[in-house]
């Protein structure tokens, strides 16, 4: 029987009981639309908590924006915000990361289908090339264990990690290898990432009014 978890920490048995009751559920319009949701493994957990500004909403912000201002110019495939529903069957996946890319080529080959909803597509089915997960106070052990290994046993390319809290900032490139995933070389703060074929440097300043100001270089 499926189980519902609360902040990583409350397990309460639930209705989700399948997979494909979860994705149902996902798909229609009784999906709600506040909390992150996500069915790993015969478990369905739960995040009710608010994002945090700073260590949290800036940084994804800030990743989806140059990489959508990339992909216009360099036109490898598509990229989606957070929100968006990224299910692997066979691993027993379904989950909305903070940002997903898929390229043509996924799409064209059938590596990855688009699955409608209630009002138009609204899930991403298959092995797809990129997602991104920035560690909150309420889902570390989900994003730097759990879906560390869901994602690669679905075959994700690449594992974008970020994790900005305690004044650190903390960015990793994990590629798909046959051993797991890897995190690629930094140097000098940039990061290589096959996926995209540039480098990629993240570094965070105060602005004006001191608070976090993020930024993302490419090369």
């Amino acid at each position: 029987m499926s189980a519902v978890v609360l902040d990583e920490s409350i397990r309460i048995p639930g209705k989700a009981a399948s997979l494909e009751a979860f994705r149902r559920w996902a798909r229609s319009r009784d999906f709600p639309t506040r909390g992150r949701y996500s069915y790993l493994r015969n478990e369905v957990w739960a995040d009710m908590s608010a994002e945090e500004l700073y260590t949290h909403n800036r940084v994804k912000g800030k990743i989806t924006s140059v990489l959508t201002m990339l992909l216009e110019n360099v036109r490898l495939g598509q990229f989606f915000h957070d929100r968006v529903l990224v299910t692997h069957v066979e691993v027993g996946l379904s989950t909305e990361p903070d940002a997903t890319f898929v390229s043509f080529d996924a799409f064209k080959t059938g590596r990855v289908r688009r699955v409608r909803g209630a009002e138009g597509y609204v899930e991403l089915v298959g092995s797809v090339d990129m997602t991104l997960e920035v560690v909150s106070a309420s889902s570390v052990h989900k994003d730097t264990v759990y879906l560390r290994e869901l994602y690669w046993d679905a075959g994700v390319r690449e594992y974008w990690l970020i994790d900005a809290r305690r004044g650190s900032l903390s960015f990793q490139v994990l590629r798909h290898t046959k051993r797991g995933y890897v995190a690629s070389r930094s140097r000098a703060g940039w990061v290589d990432s096959a996926v995209f074929g540039r480098a990629f440097k993240l570094t965070v300043r105060p602005d004006e009014i001191g608070d976090p100001e993020y930024r993302l270089a490419v090369r």
